[in-house]
């Protein structure tokens, strides 16, 4: 099976999982199918049916060099998080706002169209153009009704232009398929630079005034640039480091804010970007956080992995942590959230169980209307996640 397409489970209250059906490799081309089901909660749907993840095709023009590919796929930008190789996630959950466009314009980061992959000498790239899924089909944020504030537009969708470039100073990295590894315990020296883009025409609307109701198109312009190291420290001890940064500049339109959490245990559904919104409703606020919108974002992970062994036959330990520090236009304050966790790797990444503490900002309108920090909040989450 497909370690790139496997999902982690979430202890009793939510699942998830990827089957790959069938990954064929020949000399000059590349067969990829799979299907599975996302974040499988009570509150979920009854009977929800699976989905195809990925079914994509792709021909060696040049081997190594350059490849061409077609189909429902996931080669994303802007950043390396953009292209989540979920078997491997360092942290309990990626860094989310980095799928710009998840469930919206697109289906679990993936949509119809066609990419281009390769290598030239340390050089790796990607780049796509994608034909969005339309906004009324989706299950996530995104349909509220127009209004002052930059939403999705429910017009007919222009194509996805992206592209992300990593240049591999030590070990190199596959490139067999889209996803990017979250740390690779100690078994690479990884050191990456990158950076990418995500363009699509009038991806945004709005209105220019609430009482003419005069609808204004935005582009979607999102620029990032990132770092990843990832290397052994120790190798006869097994110990490892692993270190990420990212800053993004995100312009998703005017006042642009779209506020979720994973796997909510609650309905999460109030929306800032709403003209009559006044605040979110606490006992509906459950772990959701302004977490992505128009501005610029600060992302940092790191982690240590102690000796292999440590705790016997049962493994060892990897103590992490990350942290998200965003200035957003709609926000009246900066909006920070972090994490501390550590992983128990029973076996590696196939087999790890996770103990989880998020701190988490909960924003009210002041005496201004301006939306401003009023208060935190923390979870505890344990997580056991397979793949095989």
């Amino acid at each position: 099976m497909c370690k790139e397409h496997l999902k982690a489970t979430r202890l009793i209250l939510a699942s998830g999982a990827f089957v790959c059906i069938e990954w064929l490799s020949y000399r000059s081309h590349q067969l990829l199918r799979s299907v599975g089901q996302n974040n499988l909660n009570y509150l979920s749907a009854r009977k929800a049916g699976s989905f195809f993840h990925d079914i994509t095709v792709d021909y060696a023009v040049i081997k190594k060099k350059f490849s061409l590919g077609i189909g429902l796929n996931g080669w994303n930008g802007p950043t390396r998080f953009s292209n989540t190789s979920v078997g491997s996630i360092l942290v309990l959950d990626p860094p989310n706002y980095q799928e710009v466009t998840n469930d919206t314009y697109d289906q679990f980061v993936r949509r119809l169209g066609v990419y281009g992959k390769g290598k030239l000498g340390k050089l790796d790239y990607r780049v796509s153009i994608g034909k969005p899924f339309v906004i009324q089909t989706t299950t996530g944020s995104g349909t509220e009704p127009i209004n002052t504030n930059s939403a999705f537009s429910t017009l007919p969708p222009n194509l996805v232009y992206q592209g992300y470039f990593m240049y591999q100073f030590l070990d190199q990295e596959s490139n067999f398929g889209p996803g990017t590894a979250g740390s690779y315990l100690g078994r690479k020296k990884v050191f990456n630079i990158g950076g990418g883009f995500y363009y699509q025409k009038k991806g945004m609307f709005r209105y220019g005034n609430a009482i003419a109701k005069d609808t204004i198109q935005q582009d979607i312009k999102l620029f990032a640039l990132d770092v990843f190291y990832d290397a052994p420290l120790n190798k006869e001890k097994g110990t490892a480091v692993s270190l990420y940064a990212s800053l993004s500049h995100y312009d998703f339109g005017s006042n642009f804010i779209k506020v979720t959490g994973p796997d909510n245990p609650t309905s999460g559904s109030s929306k800032l970007s709403s003209p009559t919104a006044t605040s979110f409703e606490k006992s509906n606020y459950g772990n959701a956080f302004p977490y992505l919108g128009s501005g610029n974002v600060g992302y940092l992970q790191a982690a240590y992995k102690l000796k292999d062994n440590l705790l016997g036959t049962q493994g060892t330990l990897q103590p992490y942590i990350d942290m998200q520090l965003a200035s957003y236009d709609r926000l009246g304050d900066s909006m920070l959230v972090y994490d501390l966790g550590v992983n128990w790797l029973i076996h590696g990444n196939n087999s790890k169980i996770t103990l989880n503490y998020q701190n988490r900002p909960y924003f009210a309108p002041d005496s201004n209307g301006a939306f401003v920090q009023n208060s935190r909040f923390g979870e505890w989450v344990i997580q056991y996640h397979v793949a095989f």
